[in-house]
């Protein structure tokens, strides 16, 4: 038999403990242990049974979330979802919870009818949990990243077409990043490393909508090069960074010598979107060995294809390795397609990044 993961749902509001309690138990690999309307009943209860999984309020009474989430990161490591009323506005909280160590985060429905909306979510919900539970939260940094529902699985031909031609070497390179569960940390790690003078780096890390402007904004205020969220037609420069804006795909396109994006929209892929998969195809079809491919932490196969499609391509490619990832997941599927050159830990990826450059 499975062990079932042992959850604890830690929020102030009284339905909404319920229907959480509700929404997890109906999932036979899950169960809620307890319940606690704020941090500091919480930790009573974890005194005799402590959770595989907290799912976590931010506004509490007593101790607001993102404190509490930094107490246990610091005493006792644990796998954290934030389910909390995160909107455009309040994304900086979401970015100061990845930061903090959360695992994952659930946009908590409005105050109108809560309970339907919450039973709409239960997927993201659930979801978001097994992907808390398979991670390795004391290899983060701290930090980590959304999961995301579940939907059909499609490839990155449902945005750009197989090609088996690579670009001609030229001396304009770059370097494409793919990242997931564990992979705001991850990219802090590798970004705050480089140096000003570095390759353009295109970036895709699993988010949704809303939070990759202030994580890129955070990043920015850290690195010494410069990072933001893509925008359609943005030129991929030395000293630039550009992660593609959550709910889009971003591609690599090239114009004579110089290389851009494309955002556009599209069905999600490896149900993601963006997806790892469509920028690695993109890198490789439009740049071929003038890139360095990169993949990171993070659950699941998006990436992997692409990865050796690049290799393909003439590219040379780096894994984050096993004992540094919070979750061997997409680096593991990439160096069992072949697509992987070498496995580095993920303090030796800068150096190798301007080794490459």
């Amino acid at each position: 038999m499975t062990t079932q993961i042992r959850i604890m749902v830690v929020d102030d509001s009284a339905v909404v403990r319920q229907v959480l309690t509700e929404v997890l138990s109906r999932d036979p690999g899950m169960e809620v242990i307890a319940v606690a309307p704020d941090p500091i009943f919480a930790m009573e209860k974890m005194k005799k049974q402590w959770p595989d999984v907290i799912v976590l309020d931010v506004e509490m009474p007593r101790m607001d979330g993102i404190t509490f989430l930094r107490k246990l990161m610091a005493e006792r490591p644990t796998p954290v979802v934030i389910c909390s009323s995160i909107t455009e506005k309040g994304s900086e909280t979401a970015v100061q919870a990845l930061s903090a160590g959360a695992v994952g985060i659930v946009p908590k429905p409005g105050i109108g009818n809560r309970r339907a909306a919450m039973e709409d979510a239960a997927s993201d919900l659930v979801n978001a949990v097994r992907a808390a539970a398979k991670a390795n939260v004391r290899k983060l940094l701290p930090g980590s990243n959304i999961a995301q529902a579940v939907t059909p699985k499609l490839s990155a031909d449902a945005i750009l077409p197989p090609s088996g031609h690579a670009m001609a070497q030229t001396t304009e390179r770059l370097i494409a990043i793919g990242t997931s569960t564990g992979g705001t940390q991850a990219l802090e790690a590798v970004l705050t490393a480089l140096p000003r003078v570095s390759p353009g780096i295109v970036i895709v890390q699993h988010m949704p909508e809303k939070f990759t402007a202030s994580f890129a904004e955070r990043l920015n205020s850290l690195c010494q090069i410069e990072v933001r969220e893509a925008r359609n037609n943005d030129r991929v420069m030395p000293g630039l960074a550009l992660i593609a804006p959550g709910g889009k795909h971003m591609l690599l396109k090239r114009n004579g010598a110089q290389y851009h994006v494309e955002v556009l929209d599209g069905p999600v892929v490896n149900r993601h979107r963006p997806s790892v998969d469509v920028l690695f195809r993109s890198v490789a079809r439009f740049a071929g060995k003038n890139a360095l491919g990169v993949i990171m932490t993070g659950m699941g196969d998006d990436g992997a294809r692409g990865l050796k499609e690049m290799h393909d391509a003439g590219a040379p490619t780096v894994a984050q390795d096993e004992a540094t990832c919070v979750v061997y997941g997409m680096p593991k599927e990439a160096v069992k397609l072949g697509g992987v050159d070498r496995s580095l830990s993920l303090q030796a990826i800068p150096a190798e990044i301007m080794k490459y450059a």
